[in-house]
């Protein structure tokens, strides 16, 4: 066994990947070969640390030194100071991990203080590309004590009594359909793994595919061996090239190690496991079109029921869950039912992986208790909101969700509290907004995108979302009448009630959240003309104030001569000429142009 004084974790996740990171693992590699102490510190290429907003991260232990967005030229510094001569570079650390000229670690940042992770619990821990290590934290001793421990029944019980809810957005207990699937008749049956996640801003499946896909693939042979399946199928969308890769990495070496194939364990119990890719179908989420989509047929919905259950791939019973909702089931097995019960609220177990995006200070991935508010997660992990500007809704469960306003901040996150309150958990994106936004132009840009996606098999989400968008669009552009507020919520409810699967019956929940809340911003738009947070194109005007000095940079930037004057003298716009473009607001250096 190899022994060294020092471990650097370098973040391996699409964001921090995408910032640069692999150089500085090169960087890395170049010092310590030069220093001559490549052998006495480990470079480990970890999953996402979760805080995407201070990558690309680097964690030096065993000191606990949390170094943030950090470049290659930094990197002869660190090995130089921190790793030859024992003094951490502060200057570099994480804003938050130096308090008094104290270092903190990690998990004494405000961040990840209220956080509980389980599913995400070796990502940034772990070389995801080596078995071993997840091999060292307990990886596939669950899938041991289950097939030479436990019945069937005794795993279905378990899963049953923790209370896992399914995380990929209806919530639906995981036990019950694991019960539903293990009962159906069949001679063959099959395991399903939905990690598509097609909703803006969501990257919760993927950051665990990247950080500890061994996971995944223990559950999947736990599930099997519950459901009575010797198959599985992992649905990705080809966009994750890294998860990709690294889950191939990782069945690869689960065959090697005898954890997938024949006779697993010595117990007589059969099972494999396959990828099949994606092309990035946003209704290839949807569990029966997924299904279709593995087949090899186009990714549409089928009519329910009969459920994959009972008639899945290739009509034979089929259990899907997604990645998140695997992501717990090793722990659930190696620590009890009670355990898990015992985290969250009374109706919503254990905790919830989320994508805070937006207008928040701190962007990235976290894992909180059920039950934790709005509140806590949007001002004390997220940290706030920037340059002062005031909250105005948080958007959950993405295209499909609704938005929720500062009224309802402290209401606990569990799946019936965010229903009741128009919205849902969905996958867990959570989209921030601030002052600034435009609640009838966010509608109409989630409204937009379930229209481009939806794949055109019923009538009410074919004909009917088109129909709302382009009511939407009127509203925007100024041309709206008061009637039409009614008429969108009228072909809203209709549609929630009669399209045939769960993307057609959500998405009017962004169009009808934000009605209910923020109806007078469409009365704005529709009565005044007006978007009161300056958004909308169509319905602005702008115009130069006494602040304007004549330097002239404005009529240089406009691209249609909208604007004229002297030089040193007061400028006007000519609003039938001027197109709205922003320019010169960008270009003025003493904020003249104000738009309204």
């Amino acid at each position: 066994m190899e022994l060294f004084r020092s471990h650097v974790l370098i973040c391996g996740g699409t964001g921090c990947t995408s910032s640069g990171s692999m150089s500085i693992e090169d960087a890395f590699k170049e010092e310590l070969a030069k220093h001559n102490i490549a052998n006495e510190v480990k470079l480990v290429r970890t999953g996402c640390f979760g805080l995407c907003e201070a990558g690309p991260i680097v964690i030096v232990y065993p000191e606990g030194a949390f170094y943030s967005r950090i470049e290659a030229k930094d990197i002869p510094r660190i090995t130089e100071e921190h790793l030859l001569k024992g003094r951490i570079v502060t200057d570099l650390l994480f804003k938050e991990a130096v308090v008094e000229d104290q270092v903190r670690s990690i998990n004494e940042v405000d961040f990840y203080k209220k956080q509980q992770r389980v599913a995400l619990r070796l990502c940034g821990v772990i070389d995801p590309e080596e078995i071993t290590e997840y091999i060292a934290f307990d990886g596939y001793k669950a899938l041991g004590k289950v097939l030479t421990e436990m019945s069937r029944e005794d795993v279905i019980e378990t899963i049953k009594k923790s209370g896992l809810r399914g995380r990929g957005g209806g919530g639906f207990p995981t036990g019950l359909k694991w019960e539903f699937t293990y009962r159906a008749q069949g001679d063959q049956k099959y395991v399903a793994c939905n990690a598509d996640e097609g909703d803006p801003g969501a990257f919760m499946d993927r950051s665990v595919l990247e950080g500890d896909p061994h996971s995944l693939i223990e559950a999947m042979a736990i599930a099997g061996y519950a459901v009575g399946a010797n198959q599985g199928y992992v649905y990705v969308r080809a966009e994750y090239p890294i998860a990709v890769n690294r889950l191939q990495i990782a069945i690869g070496q689960a065959k090697e190690y005898g954890l997938l194939g024949k006779n697993i364990f010595g117990t007589g119990f059969d099972f494999d496991l396959e990828i099949r890719l994606g092309a990035g179908a946003f209704v290839c989420g949807e569990e029966t079109a997924l299904l279709n989509s593995i087949e090899g047929k186009r990714g549409m919905p089928r009519p329910r029921p009969p459920f994959p259950a009972i008639k899945g791939l290739w009509e034979k019973p089929t259990l899907l869950n997604n990645v998140e909702t695997y992501a717990n089931i090793s722990q659930i097995i190696l620590k009890g039912a009670e355990w898990f019960a015992g985290i969250g609220t009374e109706k919503s177990k254990g905790t919830k992986v989320f994508a805070l995006g937006g207008k928040i200070n701190n962007t990235g991935l976290l894992e909180i208790p059920m039950g934790t508010t709005l509140r806590e997660v949007i001002f004390e992990i997220g940290g706030g909101i920037p340059d002062g500007k005031a909250f105005k809704a948080v958007q959950t469960g993405g295209p499909s969700g609704g938005c929720i306003t500062a009224d309802y901040l402290d209401t606990p996150i569990d799946y019936d509290n965010l229903i009741a309150l128009g919205s849902m958990m969905g996958s867990g994106g959570m989209i921030v907004m601030d002052e600034d936004n435009c609640m009838v132009d966010i509608a109409r840009f989630f409204l937009d995108f379930t229209v481009d996606e939806s794949c055109g098999k019923c009538p009410p989400c074919r004909i009917g979302t088109k129909r709302m968008l382009e009511i939407l669009d009127k509203i925007t552009e100024g041309k709206g009448e008061l009637a039409d507020i009614d008429k969108l919520e009228r072909l809203a409810e209709n549609i929630k009630v009669s399209s045939l699967c769960g993307l057609g019956q959500t998405a009017p929940n962004p169009v009808l959240s934000t009605i209910k809340y923020f109806r007078d911003e469409y009365e704005a738009h529709v009565v005044e003309k007006r978007c009161p947070a300056g958004v909308c194109q169509e319905l602005l005007t702008y115009h130069i104030t006494d602040a304007c000095k004549g330097c002239t940079l404005c009529t240089k930037a406009c691209p249609v001569n909208a604007i004229s004057g002297e030089r040193k003298e007061l400028h006007t716009i000519n609003a039938e000429t001027c197109i709205k473009c922003g320019a010169c607001v960008d270009k003025c250096p003493f904020k003249a142009i104000i738009r309204k």
